[in-house]
Protein backbone atom coordinates (compact mmCIF):
# COMPACT_ATOMS: atom_id res chain seq x y z
CA UNK A 1 0.00 0.00 0.00
CA UNK A 2 1.30 3.43 -0.95
CA UNK A 3 1.69 5.79 2.00
CA UNK A 4 -0.10 9.08 1.37
CA UNK A 5 1.62 12.38 2.22
CA UNK A 6 -0.69 14.99 3.79
CA UNK A 7 -0.27 18.38 2.14
CA UNK A 8 -2.03 21.73 1.95
CA UNK A 9 -3.10 23.06 -1.47
CA UNK A 10 -0.35 25.71 -1.21
CA UNK A 11 2.30 23.09 -0.46
CA UNK A 12 1.15 20.98 -3.41
CA UNK A 13 1.23 24.00 -5.74
CA UNK A 14 4.77 24.91 -4.60
CA UNK A 15 6.07 21.39 -5.28
CA UNK A 16 4.27 21.27 -8.63
CA UNK A 17 5.80 24.63 -9.59
CA UNK A 18 9.29 23.41 -8.64
CA UNK A 19 8.76 20.26 -10.75
CA UNK A 20 7.73 22.34 -13.79
CA UNK A 21 10.75 24.64 -13.37
CA UNK A 22 13.14 21.70 -13.07
CA UNK A 23 11.74 19.87 -16.10
CA UNK A 24 11.03 22.84 -18.40
CA UNK A 25 13.86 25.26 -17.47
CA UNK A 26 16.66 23.49 -15.59
CA UNK A 27 16.73 20.24 -17.59
CA UNK A 28 17.15 21.96 -21.02
CA UNK A 29 19.71 24.40 -19.56
CA UNK A 30 21.80 21.53 -18.16
CA UNK A 31 21.58 19.55 -21.41
CA UNK A 32 22.84 22.65 -23.24
CA UNK A 33 25.72 23.01 -20.74
CA UNK A 34 26.70 19.35 -21.26
CA UNK A 35 26.65 19.77 -25.06
CA UNK A 36 28.75 22.94 -24.78
CA UNK A 37 31.29 21.24 -22.50
CA UNK A 38 31.44 18.19 -24.82
CA UNK A 39 32.36 20.43 -27.72
CA UNK A 40 35.55 21.42 -25.86
CA UNK A 41 37.08 18.00 -26.47
CA UNK A 42 38.75 15.65 -23.97
CA UNK A 43 36.06 14.79 -21.40
CA UNK A 44 38.40 13.16 -18.87
CA UNK A 45 39.92 16.51 -17.85
CA UNK A 46 36.93 18.72 -18.62
CA UNK A 47 35.74 20.29 -15.32
CA UNK A 48 32.78 22.01 -17.03
CA UNK A 49 31.54 18.67 -18.35
CA UNK A 50 31.84 16.97 -14.95
CA UNK A 51 30.12 19.89 -13.20
CA UNK A 52 27.26 19.82 -15.74
CA UNK A 53 26.86 16.04 -15.36
CA UNK A 54 26.77 16.44 -11.56
CA UNK A 55 24.13 19.19 -11.88
CA UNK A 56 22.15 16.89 -14.18
CA UNK A 57 22.30 14.05 -11.66
CA UNK A 58 21.17 16.34 -8.83
CA UNK A 59 18.32 17.81 -10.92
CA UNK A 60 17.07 14.41 -12.14
CA UNK A 61 17.16 13.06 -8.57
CA UNK A 62 15.08 15.99 -7.34
CA UNK A 63 12.63 15.56 -10.26
CA UNK A 64 12.13 11.90 -9.29
CA UNK A 65 11.64 12.90 -5.64
CA UNK A 66 9.07 15.58 -6.56
CA UNK A 67 7.17 13.24 -8.89
CA UNK A 68 6.99 10.63 -6.12
CA UNK A 69 5.79 13.14 -3.52
CA UNK A 70 3.17 14.65 -5.82
CA UNK A 71 1.86 11.20 -6.81
CA UNK A 72 1.40 10.28 -3.12
CA UNK A 73 0.05 13.68 -2.03
CA UNK A 74 -3.21 13.78 -0.14
CA UNK A 75 -4.26 17.41 -0.52
CA UNK A 76 -6.28 18.57 2.47
CA UNK A 77 -8.19 21.82 2.03
CA UNK A 78 -7.79 23.43 5.46
CA UNK A 79 -10.51 26.01 4.68
CA UNK A 80 -13.03 23.15 4.94
CA UNK A 81 -11.75 22.01 8.35
CA UNK A 82 -13.13 23.15 11.68
CA UNK A 83 -13.26 22.12 15.27
CA UNK A 84 -11.89 22.91 18.69
CA UNK A 85 -8.95 20.51 18.72
CA UNK A 86 -5.61 20.77 16.92
CA UNK A 87 -5.20 18.65 13.79
CA UNK A 88 -3.45 18.86 10.43
CA UNK A 89 -3.84 22.31 8.87
CA UNK A 90 -4.61 24.10 12.14
CA UNK A 91 -3.08 27.49 12.81
CA UNK A 92 -2.22 27.49 16.50
CA UNK A 93 -1.33 30.46 18.71
CA UNK A 94 0.94 29.44 21.57
CA UNK A 95 2.30 31.27 24.59
CA UNK A 96 5.69 30.21 25.91
CA UNK A 97 5.05 29.66 29.63
CA UNK A 98 8.57 30.86 30.59
CA UNK A 99 8.75 34.05 28.51
CA UNK A 100 5.04 34.77 27.74
CA UNK A 101 6.18 35.19 24.10
CA UNK A 102 3.39 34.37 21.65
CA UNK A 103 4.11 32.36 18.50
CA UNK A 104 1.80 31.31 15.70
CA UNK A 105 2.33 28.07 13.77
CA UNK A 106 0.42 26.22 11.09
CA UNK A 107 0.71 22.43 11.07
CA UNK A 108 1.54 21.33 7.52
CA UNK A 109 3.02 18.38 5.62
CA UNK A 110 6.68 17.44 5.93
CA UNK A 111 7.61 18.79 2.48
CA UNK A 112 6.14 22.25 3.02
CA UNK A 113 7.41 22.92 6.55
CA UNK A 114 9.36 26.16 7.04
CA UNK A 115 9.72 27.30 10.64
CA UNK A 116 10.82 30.80 9.58
CA UNK A 117 7.47 31.14 7.80
CA UNK A 118 5.55 29.70 10.76
CA UNK A 119 4.85 26.32 9.14
CA UNK A 120 5.80 23.27 11.22
CA UNK A 121 5.82 19.67 10.01
CA UNK A 122 3.06 17.31 11.11
CA UNK A 123 5.82 14.92 12.25
CA UNK A 124 7.73 17.50 14.35
CA UNK A 125 7.84 17.13 18.14
CA UNK A 126 5.82 20.35 18.51
CA UNK A 127 3.04 19.15 16.19
CA UNK A 128 2.92 15.71 17.79
CA UNK A 129 2.51 17.37 21.21
CA UNK A 130 -0.28 19.66 19.91
CA UNK A 131 -2.42 17.15 17.98
CA UNK A 132 -5.73 16.54 19.75
CA UNK A 133 -5.28 19.36 22.28
CA UNK A 134 -7.64 22.34 22.67
CA UNK A 135 -7.49 25.99 23.75
CA UNK A 136 -6.31 26.28 27.35
CA UNK A 137 -4.30 23.05 27.27
CA UNK A 138 -0.61 23.11 28.12
CA UNK A 139 1.90 21.03 26.15
CA UNK A 140 5.48 20.19 26.98
CA UNK A 141 7.88 19.86 24.05
CA UNK A 142 11.39 18.44 24.18
CA UNK A 143 13.56 20.70 22.05
CA UNK A 144 17.33 20.73 21.38
CA UNK A 145 17.68 23.62 23.86
CA UNK A 146 15.75 21.76 26.55
CA UNK A 147 12.12 21.19 27.42
CA UNK A 148 9.61 24.02 26.77
CA UNK A 149 6.01 24.45 27.94
CA UNK A 150 3.39 26.20 25.84
CA UNK A 151 -0.22 27.14 26.49
CA UNK A 152 -2.60 26.93 23.53
CA UNK A 153 -4.28 30.34 23.16
CA UNK A 154 -6.12 29.86 19.87
CA UNK A 155 -6.87 27.20 17.25
CA UNK A 156 -8.23 28.18 13.85
CA UNK A 157 -8.61 26.75 10.36
CA UNK A 158 -8.61 28.44 7.00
Amino acid sequence: MVEKIPMTPGGYAALDEELKRRTQVERPRIIEAIAEARSHGDLSENAEYHAAKEAQSHNEGRIAELEDQLSRAEVIDVTKLSGESVKFGATVTLADEDTDEERIFQIVGDMEADVKEGRVSISSPLSRALIGKTVGDTVEVSAPGGSRSYEILNVRYG
